[in-house]
């Protein structure tokens, strides 16, 4: 919130909102202002409007992609509104608590659930299409790709010839007796082929691309964007994006490297741990400032 500087009578946007954490800490400091909440999950976008309703005359809840942040600058969920220029937008990139904690959306490996990690159940692909009919050289690639998973040949085949693959508890453990053993392990066996899934199914890498590819238009002079990662690929999508926005001058660098969470954090909100934040500010075209000026 420090970051986002927030103005009371400003125009926001939570491009990810989840259950509507962040955006309700934005929604307290606004009084003429207005905040517009998106999220591709419709089950959290419910609960991020209860507990919003205190403050439903600022706020404007929209289920879609954040990558479709152009269209909705342009009206297409305001009923024809054309919005004013965003002065904050902010997107964390993380799974939020409802989705991790409920089993039907096969998420964890923490339960024998479905092979669903939909985030829009409108979407066609799954987890299980993914797991069970493609083929061993289109799932070791997926592993790599996607998560870097050093072992993926291994898995892959494993996968296959272990099918049908029944849920998410039986996944994990033909992933956990795939992997080499590499010493003391941090995370779990099958966290990075979980992720890999996930990010496939929901398109994740083409969402964030089309994210940072239409943002920059949308914000005001003085607008503030901030983006919070949890994996390496991805953070290091926005590091590339935030320092060619600079090179070219129509941006300002806040933080030079990412902001990660301390110890205490850490321990009060363990899935905080991987968070990283980076935050950029628009300004106005170097031919257009004065003689001298750096914003």
């Amino acid at each position: 919130m420090e970051w986002l500087r927030i103005r009371p009578d400003g125009m926001y946007l939570d491009a990810t909102a989840g259950t509507g954490g962040h955006a309700l800490e934005i929604a307290r400091r606004l009084e003429a202002g207005r905040l517009v909440v998106l999220d591709r999950d419709p089950q959290a976008l419910e609960i991020a409007r209860e507990r919003l309703l205190p403050y439903r005359d600022k706020v404007i809840l929209v289920h879609a992609e954040f990558s479709k942040i152009g269209e909705l600058a342009e009206g297409k969920w305001t009923q024809g509104e054309k919005l004013p220029p965003f002065d904050g937008v902010l997107a964390d990139l993380g799974m939020s608590t409802f989705e991790l904690d409920s089993p039907e959306r096969g998420f964890s490996f923490r339960w024998a659930a479905p092979l669903d990690m939909r985030m829009n159940p409108e979407t066609a692909l799954t987890a299980d299409e993914i797991v069970n009919y493609w083929s061993e050289r289109e799932l070791a690639d997926l592993l790599y790709q996607k998560a870097e998973e050093t072992d993926s040949r291994r898995i892959a085949r494993a996968i296959v010839r272990a099918r049908p693959i029944r849920d998410t508890a039986h996944l994990a453990t033909v992933v956990a007796g795939a992997r080499r053993a590499r010493g003391r392990q941090k995370l779990q066996p099958a966290t990075k082929t979980f992720l890999a899934l996930r990010i496939a199914v929901n398109r994740e890498e083409e969402e964030l691309e089309q994210f940072l590819s239409r943002t920059p238009v949308t914000l005001s002079l003085g607008g503030r964007w901030i983006v919070l990662s949890y994996h390496s690929k991805e953070d290091r999508k926005v590091k590339q994006t935030f320092q060619r926005l600079a090179r070219e001058g129509s941006f300002r660098l806040l933080t030079k490297k990412a902001i990660q969470p301390g110890a205490e954090e850490v321990q009060n909100n363990p899935r905080s741990r991987s968070a990283k934040m980076r935050v950029i500010e628009k300004m106005a075209p170097a031919h257009e400032s004065p003689a001298g000026s750096e914003s």
